[in-house]
């Protein structure tokens, strides 16, 4: 059970990985992007993640590298993720990829890499891309993300490795328990993208008096559930008072009854695409 902000989790291949995170899904470049990356690393964030696709790797560049210098903090020091995105799958194309996130980004690795996602007819050469980078020594892990159990296990009939990490939606109202237990049996680490429900669910009556018991925000409950659920969680925001809260999640636990209670919320309600039913 993580029970500080830096605790991580031990990946199947022994590459330890924060439990929490700061997201930046949806943040433009600009200054706002990188004061956030600034200020999560100031305030002892260790893990970042991005995308291809989120068209700001250059800002989190920029953000990682002023936030080192502030801290005096090592590049090793800190987890980076990045996404393959869709257009790119194919073994040639997936490498060439990379290179251009390590580019962008000015880092001369990923801790992690991931197949944003699972497009039919591709993800397999996209794999062998990523097994490639990893063998090579180019990159700590690598994972899928909004892969379901059919997606995964099609992938292992073929893959060398198998995947570190898989990063779904994941939040209250869609706790993909099947997911989860098929992951864990596999030693292959649960990450949340979405955790608050892109902030659905802060007005909820249910969490909000669980907040209310422990003196805590409902963003601060839902973070604590995911972690006490086995999950690293990497909620977003650029404000930097909302940064520091939501890391603020490691002196309280939840009962189980309370637990119980947030499993309930369960509608199996998606916030984003269905990966088993997506055009882009």
């Amino acid at each position: 059970m993580a029970n500080h902000l830096q605790d991580t989790t031990t990946l199947h291949n022994g590459v330890k990985m924060p439990w929490f995170g700061l997201g930046v899904f949806k943040v433009e470049e600009g200054p706002e992007l990188v004061n956030a990356v600034k200020s999560a690393i100031k305030h002892g964030y260790r893990s970042i993640d991005t995308a291809a696709i989120y068209e700001n790797e250059e800002g989190v560049g920029t953000g990682i590298k002023e936030g080192l210098a502030q801290t005096g903090l090592k590049r090793e020091d800190l987890f980076i993720t990045s996404k393959v995105w869709n257009t790119d799958l194919g073994y040639e194309s997936t490498l060439a990829a990379y290179e251009e996130s390590l580019r962008k980004l000015d880092l001369e690795y990923l801790d992690l890499y991931l197949i944003h996602w699972p497009v039919e007819g591709k993800y397999k050469d996209a794999w062998r891309a990523l097994e490639t980078l990893y063998q090579e020594g180019r990159v700590k892990a690598i994972g899928v993300s909004n892969f379901q159990i059919h997606h995964l296990e099609e992938l292992m009939k073929d893959a060398e490795i198998k995947p570190m990490v898989n990063q779904v939606e994941y939040h209250p109202r869609l706790n993909q328990k099947a997911l989860q237990e098929f992951c864990k049996t596999q030693d292959i680490q649960l990450e949340a993208w979405s955790p608050l429900m892109q902030g659905q669910l802060l007005d909820h009556p249910v969490l909000k008096e669980i907040a209310d018991r422990h003196n805590k925000s409902v963003a601060q409950i839902i973070l604590r559930w995911d972690l006490q659920n086995g999950v690293v969680t990497i909620p977003k925001s650029t404000k930097e008072h909302r940064i520091i809260e939501n890391s603020q999640v490691f002196n309280f636990e939840l009962s189980d009854s309370e637990m119980t209670q947030i499993d309930q919320l369960n509608q199996n309600l998606r916030v984003g695409p269905d990966p088993d039913n997506f055009d882009f």
